[in-house]
């Protein structure tokens, strides 16, 4: 009898993630040209709920890009662009062989429908896949990651203009061809379900540039479904041995109550997030995607070619987990009330839920599967002899990274986990510093104001530990 193993894989991946936006900075140099992130302002005086950059009118952005009084972290992060020498050597001491970050849209098409990439852009991305290379760190690499150009989103109304399809894969091809033997592992697109409220930040659709924002939203998701299928296609002939995933954000909801009801509006909220996986991983739109537009009113156009497009699929899938929500029985989402603990942003602590992740998306797909970010904010506090004691970070990733290992067990093929983010950086949604996720502490607060010195903080120990014997500790 076959007995599945209870350890991790001799070639796993132990990695962590970063996005280029959020730790690069330099958002004007060696003719980069403005990037969505790059207008993403900090709101902290504001409520949580209010602090969201995800939505905008074309109107605001132009007048964001005049504003000298808002502040934009965004385009400093954490000087990445000039400190990642110091910063992979870091990061290679905790004992990380892979390291997930984006390449800035951005950086190589200034204005994304421009004739020439920038050569300046090209060459840093030599330069830090180089600097990986030294540490045999393996990179992840996220291709779109709230890095459209500006110019994309105001001219041509981002990904619900069918020309941004052709301006994606000239951008994806011009990067494989340029890191072909440099990069093996790719994600199209970060956390591409993240679209309800992310209609400018993801999808780069002004909402005062289209007559239904709704309908816009389908498809531009569409349109960059099919962008990022035509891409592997176009990959896979540059080189054969380019592994390509999706990236969902893990939003799938457990049933409030026990009812049956109430399992059928999870499942019918869970097909929402589905529906990208099952779109890249079978490569067809799934059959209950079009009663969710006849019963929406939601129009999409859709060719022939689109599905010819589609049949290109992933190799692997990703996800990101965070904290778990449940769904009422008329698919209302709520807070999961059965999760204890919270940070202070009232994220819930639930390490049970990325066991259930894995293996749902393993049972589904059948696909080699990995965790692409995990990881929870924490105020730090710096003691006076410069440590960071921060317990609750330890035990958050023990708790659940030993669930990932019963995934494992549990027969699930996880390929690898890369914890968010290993050294401090701008947060996404709100653009704050100190709302800290990583092993190393970056000495910047949240009007961007500090040394910016990097210390290793006391999880930064541990983590290197568990990754040395391979999650034998856990």
């Amino acid at each position: 009898m076959k007995i599945t193993a209870r350890k991790f894989p001799d070639h796993f991946l132990w990695g962590g993630a970063v996005a280029a936006n959020q730790l690069e900075g330099a958002w004007q140099e060696d003719g980069k040209g403005l990037c969505i992130a790059d207008i993403n302002e900090y709101k902290g005086h504001l409520p949580p709920e209010k602090r969201s950059n995800a939505e905008m009118t074309a109107a605001y952005a132009e007048e964001l890009l005049n504003d000298r009084n808002k502040m934009f972290p965004k385009r400093y992060g954490i000087d990445f662009y000039h400190t990642y020498p110091d910063d992979i050597r870091l990061l290679a001491g905790l004992g990380l062989n892979s390291i997930r970050t984006s390449i800035n849209w951005a950086r190589i098409y200034p204005n994304g429908d421009d004739e020439e990439p920038n050569e300046g852009g090209l060459a840093f991305y030599d330069r830090l896949f180089d600097e990986m290379a030294k540490y045999n760190i393996e990179p992840m690499i996220t291709i779109s990651h709230y890095e459209m150009p500006l110019n994309v989103a105001l001219s041509y109304n981002g990904w619900y203009n069918r020309k941004t399809i052709d301006m994606f894969v000239k951008y994806c091809e011009t990067i494989f061809r340029r890191y072909k033997d440099k990069v093996k592992y790719w994600i199209t697109v970060n956390q591409i379900n993240l679209y309800e409220h992310e209609s400018f930040n993801h999808l780069g659709i002004p909402a005062d540039r289209v007559e239904n924002l709704t309908d816009a939203k389908y498809q531009g998701l569409h349109n960059e479904l099919v962008a990022c299928a035509r891409a592997m296609k176009t990959g896979r002939e540059i080189n054969p041995e380019f592994k390509f995933g999706c990236m969902l954000y893990h939003n799938n909801a457990h049933p409030a109550t026990g009812s049956s009801e109430n399992m059928m509006a999870a499942i019918q909220q869970n097909h929402l997030s589905y529906y990208f996986t099952d779109m890249s991983a079978r490569g067809a739109i799934p059959s209950y995607m079009y009663r969710f537009y006849e019963e929406n009113n939601i129009h999409v156009d859709i060719t022939a070619q689109d599905e010819e497009d589609l049949k290109n699929t992933v190799d692997f899938i990703s996800f990101s987990y965070y904290y778990t929500t449940n769904v009422t029985e008329d698919g209302t989402m709520i807070k999961n009330e059965f999760i204890k603990k919270a940070n202070a942003w009232g994220w819930g602590l639930d390490p049970v839920g990325l066991r259930v992740a894995l293996n749902q998306y393993w049972d589904r797909y059948q696909l080699p599967v990995m965790v692409t970010e995990n990881g929870m904010g924490f105020y730090d506090k710096v003691e006076e002899d410069g440590s960071v004691h921060d317990p609750y970070r330890v035990e958050f990733y023990e708790e659940h990274l030993k669930q990932v290992k019963e995934a494992i067990y549990d027969g699930v093929d996880v390929a690898g986990y890369y914890a968010w983010g290993p050294i401090d950086i701008v947060s996404c949604s709100s653009c704050e510093m100190e709302k800290r996720y990583g092993f190393i502490y970056v000495d910047l607060d949240n009007d961007m104001k500090g040394t910016a010195k990097r210390s290793l903080k006391d999880s930064y120990a541990w983590m290197k530990e568990t990754i040395a014997c391979n999650g034998e500790n856990l």
